[in-house]
């Protein structure tokens, strides 16, 4: 299983499809917060609009998908004459229907939704990405080919809306999250993903810690692992995945830490221990910097007793 895959898993992830916004021109959608733990995320399939996340505006073409981690409040505009309309929703058996007020003729199609994921390694693994995340697939005939795949399919099922569509829309939203992660910068993203890293040196080094984070991961053991020198090593991993060594594998051990404070009984002294804090305290000091709880309440509050 490569490590994209890994971390989808571990975060136990669950994606929902909301609405399909089918806009005409200038029309201003307003995208409330989200909850603790969810991700919206816009997936662009047809016509050209912008995304505003606070300060931040992203000029959108198709084949683009906007995921924004923090799940704060942000708009999507069409541009058009005149002044901003704004939407109505119809409700579905699946996902709602947004169209523009006074049925304007749709320019885009949109698809809107949002990720869900579990407060130890999904919110580290979401937390540690850029805000918001912008990727063009549309950029390159390889993922080009591949979402209109997924379009052809998302359309099908927004079509359809029977029995199973849910599930099928939520498999199709789960596998577009992981063409997003596994994007690395370039043509398609000026976004630093580290969970793309372009280096396979580099990205060797993030998967020997990802896989075994308890490991005694020095930075001469990692330069070694990437064939480089201490100092050149350090240079192209920060550029590679946008954080710095210490920051990455502390991430890492915290990430499984919180599997297996959830999954098994072994102590805190023992998880500690197996993710590579020669220290319970500092584990627990680290753990909730990271996650604003202890290791044992966290264990406590996500047993199927503590829900």
């Amino acid at each position: 299983m490569d490590s994209v895959s890994r971390l989808l898993r571990l975060a136990r992830l669950r994606a929902d499809l909301d609405k399909r916004c089918l806009l005409g021109a200038g029309t201003r959608m307003e995208v409330p917060a989200h909850g603790e733990l969810e991700a919206p995320f816009h997936v662009l399939l047809e016509g050209t609009c912008r995304l505003q996340v606070g300060t931040v505006l992203l000029d959108l073409r198709p084949g683009d998908v906007v995921m924004i981690p923090s799940g704060t409040p942000h708009r999507v505009i069409t541009d058009g004459e005149g002044g901003q309309v704004g939407t109505a929703e119809t409700a579905g058996d699946v996902f709602a229907t947004t169209r523009s007020e006074h049925g304007a003729e749709p320019v885009i199609d949109l698809f809107c939704g949002h990720y869900t994921f579990d407060a130890g390694t999904g919110a580290l693994l979401f937390a540690s990405l850029p805000d918001p995340v912008h990727v063009s697939f549309g950029q390159s005939a390889e993922s080009d080919e591949v979402l209109r795949m997924l379009s052809a399919l998302m359309r099908g099922e927004a079509r359809r809306e029977g029995e199973g569509t849910a599930a099928i829309l939520s498999a199709l939203c789960t596998v577009l999250l992981a063409m997003v992660l596994r994007t690395a910068r370039g043509d398609a993203t000026r976004t630093t993903l580290w969970t793309a890293a372009a280096d396979g040196r580099i990205a060797a080094a993030v998967e020997g810690m990802l896989h075994d984070p308890g490991a005694d991961w020095t930075i001469e053991r990692l330069s070694r692992t990437a064939a480089m020198s201490r100092a050149t090593f350090l240079r192209h991993f920060t550029r590679e995945t946008g954080t710095t060594v210490g920051v990455f594998l502390t991430r890492a051990r915290l990430m499984a830490a919180a599997e297996l404070l959830t999954t098994t009984d072994a102590t805190v002294a023992s998880v500690a221990g197996q993710v590579g804090y020669y220290s319970e305290s500092a584990f627990s000091r680290a753990f909730r910097a990271h996650l604003g709880t202890t290791p044992a309440r966290f264990r406590r509050d996500s047993s199927p007793r503590g829900v």
